[in-house]
């Protein structure tokens, strides 16, 4: 079973050929992190404008890298919701449109269902039920996993995600964007202790995640309380600067391990999955790998390509949806 994937939900526009969920023939990725990065963050308009300029392209490319014709496709899958409603219209045009045209079954995925899945690519093992951690820029959820395509969502930001935190901490820190993986790699050289930021766990046993406080908090600590008498940030050393990295590091992971082991203790799940693009974050990976070593859960995550944004988890997701006969006809919208 042959399926193409088409993700197109944020920055990063991907076409990839997967068969039986597993075997990755193409992965093709184009981001636009260099058009971005001046703005501090994503533009939409100027997503939407590059998935238009490149889409056609990758499609044909990851078909080529795959050394098959269009015609030995079983399916077209695209990823529909979540995202920037603009960028995902134009994968799931292109989507449509292929299938329309080749008569091939379309099937819709949902892009934090497919980090998910990034992980049950690479491994066999995974039992479920699992928890499963989906952390990115946008998007800081747990879900209750009870297969490859039945999720149960319970625990989601009630305001900024963690990577859209990482994001706003790098750039009062003056780095660059994105940020995530400068303050991991500048978190090594830091104190994790030399500053304590608060943990925000919401009300006692909520699965939830708020990361706007520690952003803030980051914020008074560099400019002082009265943000008003405040005209420019001071001048940080660079171990000041690597210790605040770290620091404020440390509170978010600290909170996204604690809730994602209170959740699979408290569904008695027998993996947890980690997904999104801050999975690629070295201390996330260690601090919950010791964790649910501790409690003897077995704990999966992707490589780091597959962590972040890619077309490849969307075609392995979609294969089981086809097994299930689970396809969306032509009418079928994109969700934001």
């Amino acid at each position: 079973m042959i399926i193409l994937g088409i993700e197109t939900s944020c920055d990063e526009t991907s076409a990839a050929v997967v068969e039986n969920g597993k075997k990755i023939y193409s992965n093709i990725v184009a981001s636009q992190q260099d058009l971005h990065s001046r703005f501090g963050g994503v533009v939409p308009e100027i997503a939407c404008r590059a998935h238009t300029d490149t889409i056609i392209t990758v499609i044909d490319k990851a078909v080529a890298e795959a050394n098959i014709k269009m015609s030995d496709l079983d399916a077209i899958s695209v990823a529909n919701t979540p995202g920037l409603i603009g960028a995902l219209l134009i994968g799931l045009t292109a989507a449509k449109s292929l299938s329309w045209i080749l008569k091939k079954p379309l099937i819709t995925v949902n892009h934090l269902h497919a980090h998910i899945y990034a992980s049950k690519i690479e491994y066999d093992d995974i039992d479920y039920p699992a928890i499963s951690l989906v952390v990115s820029g946008g998007h800081t959820s747990l879900f209750l996993t009870h297969s490859e395509i039945n999720f149960e969502s319970v625990g989601v930001t009630i305001d900024d995600a963690a990577g859209e935190a990482f994001d706003k901490v790098g750039k009062i820190l003056g780095l660059g964007y994105p940020a995530g993986p400068e303050i991991d790699t500048l978190s090594a050289k830091g104190n994790e202790r030399a500053i304590q930021f608060p943990r925000s766990y919401l009300k006692k046993g909520s699965l939830d995640f708020s990361f706007s406080g520690i952003k803030t908090a980051v914020l008074y600590h560099c400019m002082g309380q009265d943000l008003s008498k405040a005209s420019e940030m001071p001048k940080l050393t660079n171990q000041e600067i690597a210790d605040i990295a770290a620091s404020f590091q440390e509170a978010v992971i600290d909170v996204l391990v604690d809730k994602t082991i209170f959740a699979a203790t408290k569904f008695s799940t027998k993996s947890i999955i980690l997904g999104g693009g801050v999975a690629c974050n070295s201390r996330l990976r260690q601090k919950l790998t010791d964790s649910a070593k501790r409690r003897g859960i077995p704990l999966f995550y992707p490589s780091k390509k597959l962590c972040m944004d890619n077309a490849a988890m969307v075609a392995g997701l979609a294969f089981h949806k086809y097994v299930e006969k689970n396809f969306s006809n032509l009418e079928v919208e994109a969700i934001p």
